[in-house]
């Protein structure tokens, strides 16, 4: 099953993830994850876990955020560069430098990684 970010709880879990609600953002995900099998669910899971990291940290719960993030960058590791109409790369890029900033207390908040 392809992955359609233009509709659906998809997009709508996008457009929450944009607007920073990441616990409304995984809880849509979750919803076409239970769905999927094979690599789409692998990929979904870890973009799941990046917008639950994201709560985490909004919860000043840094360890989770850490955890949940390095599970996540793992899960991509497997991804080529584009996947399921999503940059990768560029998202991997911004996991690592969130993660070296959880790594380093008192480290600037890097940008929000953006999925795109």
């Amino acid at each position: 099953m392809p992955l359609d970010w233009t509709q659906g709880p998809l997009a709508e879990g996008l457009r929450c993830y944009r607007n920073r609600q990441f616990f409304e953002t995984h809880e849509h995900w979750e919803t076409v994850w239970l769905t999927l099998s094979g690599p789409e669910k692998t990929f979904l899971q870890s973009l799941i876990q990046i917008a639950a990291a994201f709560h985490h940290f909004e919860c000043n719960n840094r360890l989770g955020a850490h955890s949940l993030l390095g599970r996540a960058l793992l899960r991509l590791a497997a991804y080529p560069p584009f996947y399921a109409g999503i940059d990768v790369a560029h998202l991997r890029q911004n996991l690592k430098v969130w993660l070296q900033a959880l790594d380093q207390p008192g480290t600037t908040q890097p940008p929000w990684p953006p999925i795109r």
